[in-house]
């Protein structure tokens, strides 16, 4: 099944406009993989046919499934150890110090994929939980995908994908197996993590009240305009004195004025002492 350029042309343009993820040239060899159960499903059997169907306008809920299966949900638990050690180390630190007289963290999961990361962040925290006693620790997660957001709430993982990140004794003490070879996580876990289904570009749930963010390997796939937008709109979530974690391929240089490195916790972001600017739409 080949991918024809005009066909692919109006995939991507379809990805982007829905979720504001590129799809690059060097990563349109994922439409045919993306998309084959998908239209086997529905009994199409070209990508011209699917393009075809989609142009019509006669089932939206077809557009929905290609923007669902295009998505890139790669995630685990854990992902890349050092700068999750930096984040709940000297950086969690150093906030307990300035919430003290609250006794409340919040902290947002962007562009959450399936739930892992978000788990990760509260099996952290309960790990520590005499650290921790009296305090509310309000984890929200969100993701622009409606599927990825419902295995997230369900907690349930594959064997593959629990193993991924979990050292044997976090995975024996968290989780449990459930029929079909799969692993559900724990209910104190499940209650501690709010799941929404959000876009980045959109304005955040709860502006200026984040104290950690996590938006990891999400923005490598927006175009630069989206990336400066999105930018705007976690510096507008974030605290004064919050505390933004990227991916280990991301940087907030060259992408606006809202956030520089944090001078004790090198990997990691604080906001600048500017205001973020009003968020403007992306030129389409």
């Amino acid at each position: 099944m080949e991918v024809n350029d005009a066909s692919s042309r109006i995939l991507a343009g379809l990805l982007e406009a829905r979720t504001g993820q590129q799809l690059s040239m060097s990563r349109r060899w994922r439409i045919e993989t993306a998309l084959r159960s998908l239209m086997r499903e529905r009994d199409i059997h070209s990508l011209d046919q699917l393009v075809a169907t989609l142009v019509a306008g006669r089932e939206p809920a077809l557009a929905d499934a290609v923007v669902e299966a295009l998505l890139n949900n790669e995630t685990y638990f854990f992902r890349d150890r050092l700068p999750f050690d930096l984040l709940l180390g000297p950086a969690l630190s150093r906030l307990e110090r300035a919430r003290a007289s609250t006794r409340k963290i919040a902290i947002w999961s962007a562009g959450c994929s399936t739930g892992q990361e978000a788990y990760s962040i509260a099996i952290a925290f309960a790990e520590q939980k005499l650290r921790w006693q009296g305090w509310t620790i309000d984890i929200l997660a969100t993701d622009i995908s409606r599927t990825a957001i419902d295995q997230a709430r369900g907690g349930l993982y594959s064997q593959f994908e629990v193993q991924r990140g979990l050292a044997v004794l976090q995975m024996m003490r968290w989780f449990e197996e459930s029929p079909g070879k799969s692993w559900r996580i724990s209910s104190d876990l499940q209650r501690a993590v709010r799941f929404q289904v959000h876009s980045l570009v959109e304005p955040p749930p709860h502006p200026g009240c984040f104290d950690i963010i996590l938006c990891r390997n999400v923005l490598l796939y927006f175009s630069p305009a989206m990336r400066r937008l999105a930018f705007t709109r976690l510096a507008e979530a974030a605290a004064p004195d919050g505390v933004l974690m990227l991916g280990a391929g991301e940087t907030v240089i060259g992408q606006g004025d809202e956030f520089v490195s944090d001078p004790d916790c090198r990997g990691l972001y604080v906001r600048s002492r500017k205001e973020p600017k009003p968020a403007r739409a992306a030129a389409s």
